[in-house]
């Protein structure tokens, strides 16, 4: 019985080495948009999304296995380098390794025990708890802080990117109503030059 959870937590284990934590999605994405985009690095092996209890609006994250650690440490390092932009969205997502605690289906590790206990004022522990308390405040503070500061660099570059995007279909409208009409043939003539039929 002991062998057996013990080799149903290292197969649990090698799972987690080669899954990746994605965070920052927009929420039009799916799982199987997400996969899709990630098999360009290797084989998605599944994608799935998690609750982000941790952020505030509509962004979404995910775990994506991959078929090796391999595949999941390029993609890491490839989203880390280049803003990735999932199904022409833009908003730029953030990878890195998942951890052991981000799976809601994660075995019990073998041997291990949780206890707790209430700490009395007079145990010489009691102060060191409170003072760990008050830097898990401070650090929640910090950390919710800074990703406003992020969210809001990042809001800033998606507007950017989708006025770029309209800009840049109105230059291939106008290029495209320019080719449909006689000004190309017009133009063609005074220069002396022939246009393509294609045209």
């Amino acid at each position: 019985m002991e062998s057996t959870a013990e080799a149903k937590y290292a197969a649990f284990e090698e799972k987690v080495k080669r899954t990746i934590f994605v965070d920052n999605l927009s929420p039009q994405v799916t799982e199987t948009v997400l996969a899709k985009a990630l098999n360009q690095f290797g084989t998605v092996v599944s994608a799935s999304l998690i609750p982000n209890y941790l952020e505030t609006g509509n962004i979404l994250c995910a775990l994506v296995e991959m078929e090796d650690s391999e595949k999941a440490n390029k993609v890491i390092s490839s989203i880390t380098e280049f803003p990735f932009l999932i199904a022409g969205m833009p908003r730029p997502v953030r990878a890195r390794f998942a951890e052991v605690e981000m799976f809601d289906d994660r075995p019990v590790k073998p041997g291990r025990r949780v206890r707790c206990s209430w700490l009395d004022p007079s145990d010489p522990d009691f102060e060191v708890a409170k003072k760990l308390k008050r830097l898990t405040r401070k650090h929640a503070a910090e950390a919710s802080f800074l990703l406003k500061q992020q969210l809001d660099r990042e809001e800033k570059l998606h507007k950017q990117q989708v006025e770029n995007l309209k800009a840049n279909f109105k230059k291939y409208e106008m290029i495209v109503g320019v080719l449909s009409d006689k000004t190309v043939q017009s133009l063609a003539g005074h220069y002396g030059m022939r246009v393509s039929d294609d045209l």
